[in-house]
């Protein structure tokens, strides 16, 4: 891979900035990895926590749906304040309150205290998305978004491979809940580190009034829709995959806790090389929508052959395949918009894919946990995955040419926007 690939715009040229710029994107990377390992915790030590509460897989399900609503409902408005009053401060509200909302799950024993405090902790977790990928992107040259998007994303999968390593072993020694307290703390010093030392780009462009007007414009182009259908695919198969796979492991296949989570783990470290490569892969390209089409296609297959193969060396080799291309095309799908749109709206704009990402993530957690209850298995649900990725690739065909026809300018109603 090149060495420019990770290059950094270089706004004034003195060393010192160059130090801030390294520290910024360090700092939300690093914070990104850590509200990744408090909140893949619960998805990891779910059939702990399942026992602990009294639950049922459809309770559990609502347990991810419950923080995954407020974080979709607050994508378009962080977003929107991300775009107007600039990221850094946005990002570290985010970051406090998220790492203070896990660490006080680790002291709930009631299954609604569980639900309320999701609740407030996705609204917090909702700041951190459109905020943190705008301040990191702002510090790569324009040829290189798609991987700045990419590399964004590294923090949480580094953190989803701290987990599967250290969780267990607290675990085992002190229970499911104290990893909760050392991921938080850590977290919550992390953070207060990010809001001392890190810092806007001066380079990037200035805030141009950003109104409500542009947020809800976004709403009136059919191109958005499209993206947004994706995402509604993409993040409900990710966040599929990731809340119910140790628990899939582990009820359906025998496997024990801590080998869920090497499990878990292995696939990180897949998933964090595979997720810049596709951003890399697109803008060598030039071409988001191939890359988008082709890693669905491959996740159509996966998806129902998780299920359906008996061998569990098989089962792994497959589960790898699945990682490196469930996340593949996150930067090219979000890259989309802000090509159309232009960067002005880039934090809006993200906010509204995110939005609908996660209400797909939201419907597709919760319905595969309705599904075990009733079937006492996950086939059905990985199956329905399946034909999902397949109704992802026709939006897929839509969006390249909606792309192509925008960027050309045929298509007068999309330049109101610009």
């Amino acid at each position: 891979m090149p060495m420019d690939t990770f290059r950094l715009n270089k706004p004034s040229g003195t060393s010192s900035l160059q130090r801030v710029r390294a520290t910024t994107v360090t700092l939300v990377v690093a914070c990104q990895g850590l509200q990744a390992l408090t909140f893949g915790g619960i998805a990891l030590f779910l059939p702990l926590i399942r026992e602990d509460l009294h639950m049922t897989f459809s309770q559990a399900g609502m347990l991810s749906a419950a923080s995954t609503l407020t974080y979709a409902l607050g994508q378009i408005p962080a977003g929107f304040l991300s775009d107007r009053y600039g990221s850094k401060r946005l990002f570290f509200i985010g970051a406090l309150g998220t790492m203070a909302m896990m660490l006080s799950f680790a002291f709930i024993h009631a299954y609604w205290a569980v639900i309320l405090n999701q609740l407030v902790a996705g609204a917090f977790r909702a700041l951190l998305f459109a905020p943190g990928i705008t301040l990191v992107t702002s510090w790569f040259p324009p040829e290189r978004r798609a991987t700045a998007m990419g590399f964004y994303t590294i923090g949480s999968f580094a953190g989803n491979i701290v987990l599967s390593v250290v969780a267990p072993v607290l675990m085992l020694h002190y229970g499911w809940r104290f990893p909760f307290v050392v991921f938080a703390g850590a977290g919550m010093v992390i953070s207060l580190m990010h809001l001392i030392f890190s810092r806007e780009n001066p380079a990037a462009p200035p805030k141009k009034g950003v109104s409500m007007r542009d947020a809800l414009n976004l709403f009136k182009y059919k191109f958005m829709w499209v993206c947004a259908a994706i995402q509604f695919v993409r993040l409900g198969v990710v966040g599929s995959f990731n809340f119910w796979l140790p628990s899939y492991l582990v009820a359906d296949r025998g496997m024990s806790i801590q080998a869920a989570g090497w499990v878990v783990g292995m696939c990180a470290v897949i998933t964090v090389t595979s997720n810049t490569m596709g951003g890399y892969v697109s803008d060598r390209l030039k071409n988001p929508p191939l890359v988008i089409g082709f890693s669905l296609a491959v996740l159509a297959c996966t998806s129902t052959m998780m299920v359906l193969v008996d061998s569990i060396p098989l089962l792994l080799l497959i589960v790898a395949i699945n990682s490196i291309f469930v996340q593949f095309y996150f930067g090219p799908l979000f890259l989309v918009p802000v090509e159309v749109l232009g960067q002005r709206i880039a934090g809006t704009a993200t906010g509204f894919s995110n939005l609908f990402a996660n209400l797909g993530s939201l419907a597709f957690a919760y319905a595969l946990g309705v599904v075990k209850d009733h079937s006492g298995t996950f086939t059905w649900g990985f199956v329905s995955i399946s034909v999902t990725c397949l109704v992802g690739i026709v939006f897929t065909v839509f969006l390249a040419g909606m792309r192509t026809r925008a960027l050309e300018g045929q298509d007068p109603s999309v330049k109101k926007a610009l």
